[in-house]
């Protein structure tokens, strides 16, 4: 037999005569394919259960449940419809392998095959399958990335929106002037900066480069919640929310990029602009957490999160009311992906009822050992 190249793939042959389970397996396994072998439609159900093979190789005509009745049952479990079906037949009745066709084979082998043969079509449509997947994977990861931009330009660029429409106003505080302009010049600059940051995550040649920058990353708190108050207390203002830092004992770094604590933070502070204005504050702090960890937290008094929904809360696209008080520009991924962002830097997000009333976010990271603080 010529010499093939290895192949790679996950394959689940089924076929009631041992002889030729036997062959088929010994031949796709000395290919470089991995084989998972059935006797019987039970079996192969069994067999399904684990991990969802890249090609199915069924025998048309077996006892019990032949090959029809179980290529109907495994395309009723998750992932299995997408598999393509080649059929092991000893028939060569037209309307046997019309009905294959109809059932969702993609293609059929007789018996006794040539072995040229099976590697060839076994190759062809596995081939066409790992194609495919790896396409929706690319697909996937740009969808996400899209979705991931989207939501990270928001927050800049509604800073952005609120100082030009505040300096736009007849009645302006020229006093306020300065800050509004440093707010639009911050703001954009941020939005560049998440640019240039997704960009360049997509042109890391591997995952050992992002994994050394992010572990030598740390933040300041006190850092942190003076960013977000400077950001922010102004647009709290207009939307009659008082803002109150708390008071830090002393400053802590954590182990996470700056950058990054500023963003999942901001979505805690745009959250409490859309939902918690009637409460009429918003308090931020930082405070020691779990040993060898730190907490920052925002809380309001405004109506917090019922029962029913806390549960879906961190969830995709997931948002706190029914009603968008952002005009559509709330897409409810906000705190699905602060939660997973801070779960990679080795921390925890989570919500808790306020006493007496209101909502708290809670970020807890680790404590890092920086050299100096930036304040």
């Amino acid at each position: 037999m010529p010499h093939r190249t290895a192949r790679t793939g996950r394959i689940l042959v089924v076929d009631d005569q041992s002889a030729n389970v036997r062959v088929v397996t010994a031949l796709l396994e000395r290919h470089g394919y991995v084989v998972t072998a059935a006797s019987s439609g039970k079996d192969a159900l069994q067999a399904a259960t684990g991990e969802v093979p890249d090609l199915l190789l069924l025998d048309m005509m077996m006892p019990g449940m032949d090959g029809f009745e179980l290529l109907a049952a495994l395309r009723e479990l998750p992932g299995f419809r997408q598999v393509p079906t080649v059929f092991l037949t000893a028939a060569q009745d037209r309307d046997l392998l019309l009905r294959a066709f109809e059932a969702g084979a993609v293609d059929y082998v007789t018996k006794p095959f040539m072995p040229e043969e099976l590697l060839a079509r076994v190759d062809a449509h596995l081939g066409l399958k790992l194609t495919l997947d790896r396409l929706e994977r690319v697909a996937h990861e740009r969808q996400e990335l899209v979705n991931l931009v989207a939501h990270d330009l928001k927050n800049p660029l509604t800073s952005v929106l609120f100082a030009s429409e505040m300096l736009s106003l007849p009645d302006c505080k020229p006093e306020r002037v300065p800050r509004y302009i440093e707010i639009i010049d911050g703001s954009t600059r941020d939005a560049l900066g998440y640019i240039r940051r997704y960009l360049e995550s997509q042109e890391r040649a591997s995952g050992a480069k992002a994994t050394a920058a992010t572990s030598t990353a740390c933040s300041w708190l006190r850092e942190t919640l003076a960013w977000l108050a400077s950001r922010y207390e102004l647009q709290l203002e207009a939307k009659g929310l008082r803002l109150q830092v708390g008071a830090l004992e002393r400053d802590a770094c954590v182990a996470i990029d700056a950058l990054v604590l500023r963003q999942v933070a901001e979505n805690l502070v745009t959250n409490a602009l859309k939902y918690a204005r009637d409460g009429g504050e918003l308090e931020l702090l930082a405070r020691p957490g779990a040993p060898g960890y730190w907490q920052l937290v925002a809380q309001d008094r405004g109506p917090g999160i019922p029962a029913s929904r806390q549960r879906e809360l961190f969830k995709p696209f997931q948002r706190l009311t029914e009603v968008d008080p952002a005009n559509g520009l709330s897409s409810g991924l906000g705190l699905s992906l602060a939660r997973q962002i801070i779960a990679d830097a080795g921390g925890q997000l989570w919500y808790e009822d306020r006493e007496g009333g209101g909502a708290r976010f809670v970020i807890e990271l680790p404590e890092a050992a920086c050299s100096t603080s930036a304040n």
